[in-house]
């Protein structure tokens, strides 16, 4: 089951605010949660309680926690990786492996009496995985999450994000990763650009983030890296989620009413025999065949992205509509009457053919 989740950092914030936080994203459907227990050394016993504390109004909410930790917490409170018990009393239900060992502890792990995930890194394309996998773990305790990344421009180049989750999807391991919420300004670290695990994200839309990661299909759960989020983005972030088709947002520009009719109100299907040149839906050739679409007077050359109808002077093409994948030269017999929006961009080549989307007005 896919699951969307949220992070809190109890060390930087109130109790209070972190449980009206839990509490507005139970209502959305939020079910993970992400905390850190890296920063738990200066004083560790006081960090230990407060996050006992988040964590109890977690658990009565029904979200399920995976913490960050290291080896280094693992010396500073005597734990032994044979025995999880630590983490368990803690109220967590697995923990994340900052920094792995081996392969053989990890695969040792998976095996806890406890029965808490163990998750793994999956931002390197090496044979960690294929290590673990060699020691026979319990695959059923097995996860695994990208890492996100505080400082601009490290995030992980998306071919790159791909190619080091195919192995995990091939291997059904269950998988996360992190997206950016422009209005959050807490993570666990002093500086902080945006917590998202793809550089292609950060400055975008937490809305078009998750779209991408949908229609990448690429990992399971998804977890918003940054504290707090408003709770707008926290909506949208849901939204697209959950919700059952592709939406792609556009800007009308020129449109008359009956095109804008065709591009926002009806369900669009992206042709099975498709061109590198241009999505096309040509639906409404049929359902606007008796209606008239006039040639618009202006020309201009066709651009990635634009929104085209074909008018009156297209034969039986006409009423078909079509997004631009490739710049080429003016038609007078397509009308150009719109473009994707900007930041949404980034999903055209991810929309494949004959899937189901619609086209919403920014």
């Amino acid at each position: 089951m896919k699951k969307l989740g949220i992070a809190l950092y109890p060390d930087k914030t109130t109790l209070e605010e972190d449980q009206r936080y839990l509490e507005i994203a139970a209502k959305l459907g939020y079910t993970r949660l992400f905390m850190s227990l890296l920063q738990l050394y200066a004083d560790p016993d006081k960090g230990l309680e407060r996050i006992k504390a988040t964590l109890k109004i977690a658990n009565e909410l029904g979200f399920e926690t995976i913490v960050d930790v290291s080896s280094h917490i693992f010396k500073k409170f005597n734990i032994d990786y044979r025995d999880l018990s630590f983490f368990k009393k803690l109220g967590v239900a697995g923990l994340r492996l900052d920094m792995g060992y081996t392969g053989k502890e990890e695969a040792i792990m998976t095996h806890n009496k406890e029965n808490l995930k163990i998750e793994i890194n999956m931002s390197n394309y090496n044979h960690y995985l294929e290590q673990i996998l060699d020691y026979e773990p319990n695959t059923d305790n097995l996860v695994a999450s990208h890492n996100f990344f505080p400082q601009a421009y490290t995030g992980l180049d998306t071919d790159y994000f791909l190619k080091c989750s195919k192995k995990f999807k091939e291997n059904n391991i269950h998988s996360a990763a992190f997206v950016t919420a422009q209005t959050a300004k807490i993570g666990p670290w002093p500086l902080q650009e945006g917590l998202c695990t793809i550089e292609e994200h950060r400055d975008l839309p937490i809305e078009t983030q998750v779209k991408h990661y949908r229609m990448m299909n690429s990992v399971e759960d998804l977890l918003i890296g940054n504290a707090y989020a408003s709770e707008e983005e926290l909506a949208k972030c849901a939204t697209a989620f959950f919700e059952t088709e592709v939406k792609v947002k556009v800007v009308l520009d020129n449109a008359s009413e009956l095109e804008q009719e065709l591009i926002t109100e009806m369900d669009h299907t992206y042709r099975g025999d498709y061109s590198s040149y241009m999505i096309r839906s040509s639906w409404p050739r049929f359902t606007y065949k008796d209606q008239a679409i006039p040639a618009k007077k202006e020309q201009k050359e066709i651009q990635v992205g634009d929104l085209l109808i074909l008018n009156d002077t297209y034969g039986q093409y006409k009423g078909e509509l079509q997004i631009a994948l490739k710049a080429r030269k003016a038609d007078s017999r397509i009308n150009i009457v719109g473009h994707v929006a900007a930041e949404e961009l980034v999903l055209l080549p991810y929309l494949k053919p004959f899937q189901n989307f619609k086209l919403v007005e920014k």
